[in-house]
């Protein structure tokens, strides 16, 4: 898996490297710790050890910030990419960047 990719490889949006231990949960479960390792106003991708199917409707959670719904897009293993339902605000993606900087 690359890492901060630009438009122009089939995404909606360019990504943003961070670094986040946040919570998932999918509509009517347990809440999960999992690692968001880059973000976009379309979407995020995640490292978890816990079985999400492609299809399913999640919240992540990200400290001080209010649950945002996406929907399971592809997994490969234990990685996984998420479309949110109503894309993020470009001020809020910028905010949670700078607050959760990731590595290239």
């Amino acid at each position: 898996m690359s890492d901060a990719k630009p438009p122009g490889d089939g995404r909606a949006a360019a990504r943003r490297a961070v670094g986040i231990s946040a919570h998932l949960r999918e509509a009517g479960g347990q809440r999960i710790y999992v690692d968001v390792d880059d973000l976009s106003v379309t979407g995020f991708r995640i490292q978890s050890v816990h079985g999400l199917a492609v299809g399913k409707r999640v919240f992540l959670t990200i400290p001080s910030f209010a649950p945002m719904q996406a929907e399971v897009a592809w997994r490969d293993r234990y990685c996984y990419g998420c479309k949110f339902m109503q894309p993020l605000h470009p001020a809020v993606l910028d905010t949670i960047a700078k607050r959760y900087p990731g590595q290239l």
